[in-house]
């Protein structure tokens, strides 16, 4: 593959439908809306769209955007919008609830409403606004093109997932009622859901474009929803490696040249099944691509202007190993990285554990993240360091066997088979993460326990979920697990739970790690420490391009000082932070 192949070959012959999946950080947002841009300019009429909780549209688009279609400022022919969770799940819960009102009885309206106020309502109803732009003819009839800029990859197949099973969970379900309410609010979507299956398996309909970057775990990542979408029936599949990186050989930078020669082997390691894919690949970009003609610029492979001749100048700030000797001397709780898809939670959890257990002291290492590698990053084991995985499929599996072993012993055949249905619903994987999740934050009692979280969209709805869980877990279970009662005061004890925000010294990270820091505030939940990672600036790179990525990253490395009670600063490392040396390095 060459450095710059500028023309952007998954466009070529674009059918309507264009999904950008990928690891989170890869730069999915970025192609996605360079892509509409490109197209629009060719003269189509184009929706971009973001299915991702964490949308960050308004921002690299300079246009503030809603959840109907807007014009973007500077680029005729393109529509936005965002699909708001939130506000599509009071949507959702209106049309079930308002015209039940009157019939009911006010008790049964209560217990309606109560059932439709958790994560599973907030999901379901973000996912019929995604069935509704790709199913629905009426959509495509004022657009040539609907681009979607989808969440990270895990929230990715789980959305596209959803059509087979609530279409399987609605045409079996015989009782007229789920976890969600009355089914007819599920039925009236049904014929929007099988349309939107039949889009995405179409080749002449849509076209997935697999997002990556020349690292392993992205290019993992990228071969695993390649082969969970093809496994799904949808094979119309491109691949688009970013930021690949080229040295200066006239620049004598050690730095550069394994950034270029890291980002090369990686690719070498390609998994077949990626490889196989039609592929183009995008040079490295220096800092944040923000407005429309930023983002024409990046898809037309233009260099950016010379760095400054100065070295850039550091904000006051801590090391990683201050942050460790903090922890350890505080005693045992709860640790939490938290943030934005791609900014390196899963390798500073585990450097954070390993730290931990090198001192002697007890620790437990888990991610309720589907699409972490733990035990890669983590590389050796220690006597005192126990590491696991919240397995979606291996607690639910578990927790529709607790079920039917409590609530269903003393059930008659019907009973049965109607709490067997019932634990057919999707939402039952839920309320299962969620209940491991508890379980695990409340091991913290003796032992230290770092959670490496799921991208920050789905650890939100997660933590805000628990009230609407304690209803569900007692519906399924009769009895609230005492994990579960203690959960939100434990979260919201400094001296128990340590949040630490991790992000990139890059605008959209640190924005986005400043929202959560806010949502966190609103829950009673106050972070401990921000953590600024793989921060060129603090490496001092020669190479211009990366000098200049270097000193464009000041400006928010000074930004996340003032929002931020304690500042890590981890400078970009020349060693792939994966195994217990590279890991040890991170706290030099």
């Amino acid at each position: 593959m060459l450095l710059m192949t500028l023309p952007a070959h998954w466009l070529d012959e674009a059918p309507p439908i264009l999904l950008f999946t990928g690891k989170g950080g890869v730069g999915k947002t970025s192609l996605s809306c360079a892509s509409a841009i490109r197209l629009a300019d060719e003269g189509k009429r184009v929706l971009l769209v973001s299915t991702d909780p964490a949308s960050n549209l308004d921002e690299v688009l300079d246009t503030l955007l809603a959840g109907d279609p807007r014009p973007v400022k500077g680029v005729p022919g393109l529509e936005a919008l965002n699909i708001d969770p939130l506000e599509a799940a009071a949507r959702y819960r209106a049309r079930v609830v308002d015209p039940l009102r009157g019939v009911l009885p006010d008790e049964a309206l209560r217990n309606i409403e109560e059932q439709l106020s958790g994560a599973c309502t907030v999901e379901i109803a973000a996912f019929n606004e995604f069935t509704r732009l790709i199913g629905d003819p009426e959509i495509l009839k004022n657009h040539d093109h609907i681009v979607l800029d989808t969440a990270p990859t895990g929230h990715t197949l789980r959305l596209l997932a959803l059509p087979a099973a609530w279409d399987g969970f609605i045409a079996e379900n015989k009782t007229g009622s789920s976890c969600l309410g009355p089914l007819s609010g599920l039925k009236d979507q049904q014929v929007l859901y099988a349309a939107a299956v039949k889009a995405l398996q179409d080749p002449d309909q849509a076209r997935i474009v697999l997002v990556t970057r020349p690292e392993d775990g992205a290019l993992r990542e990228a071969d695993r929803a390649g082969r969970d979408l093809r496994a799904e029936g949808i094979a119309s599949q491109y691949l688009v490696v970013n930021g690949l990186f080229e040295s200066d050989p006239s620049i004598d930078d050690p730095l550069a040249d394994t950034f270029e020669s890291r980002g090369r082997a990686s690719l070498d390691r390609m998994p077949a099944g990626l490889a196989a894919l039609p592929c183009d690949t995008r040079p490295y970009t220096p800092g944040g691509l923000l407005g429309a003609d930023s983002l024409r610029r990046f898809l037309n492979g233009e260099l950016p202007e010379s760095p400054p001749e100065s070295d850039p100048v550091l904000p006051e700030h801590d090391t990683l190993a201050t942050l460790v000797e903090q922890i350890a001397a505080d005693g045992p709780g709860v640790i939490m990285t938290m943030g934005k898809g791609g900014v390196g939670k899963t390798t500073l959890a585990a450097a954070i554990a390993r730290a931990l257990a090198l001192r002697g002291l007890p620790v437990h290492l888990s991610t309720t993240d589907p699409a972490a590698h733990i035990a890669e990053t983590l590389g050796e084991s220690l006597p005192n360091l126990e590491a696991d995985r919240i397995d979606p499929r291996e607690v639910t599996r578990k927790h529709i066997e607790q079920v039917l072993a409590t609530a269903g012993a003393n059930l008659d055949a019907e009973g049965r088979a109607l709490l067997e249905e019932e634990l057919r619903s999707p939402c039952t994987e839920e309320v299962a993460v969620f209940n491991a999740f508890a379980e695990t934050v409340s091991k913290g009692h003796d032992q230290f326990v770092v959670l490496d979280t799921a991208p920050t969209g789905h650890t939100l709805l997660l933590l805000d979920a628990s009230e609407a869980y304690h209803r569900e877990v007692l519906r399924d279970q009769g009895e609230l697990p005492n994990s579960v009662k203690t959960l939100l005061p434990k979260l919201r004890d400094p001296a128990f739970t340590r949040v630490l925000l991790v992000t990139l010294p890059e605008a959209t990270p640190v924005h986005e790690a400043q929202r959560l820091q806010e949502d966190l505030r609103r829950a009673d939940i106050e972070p401990l420490a921000w953590i600024l990672n793989q921060s060129l600036a603090g490496a001092a790179p020669a190479d211009p391009r990366l000098r200049l990525q270097a000193h464009r990253e000041t400006a928010f490395l000074e930004e996340a000082r003032g929002l931020s009670k304690q500042l890590i600063l981890i400078p970009w490392q020349a060693q792939e932070p994966v195994g217990a040396k590279a890991l040890d390095e991170l706290l030099k």
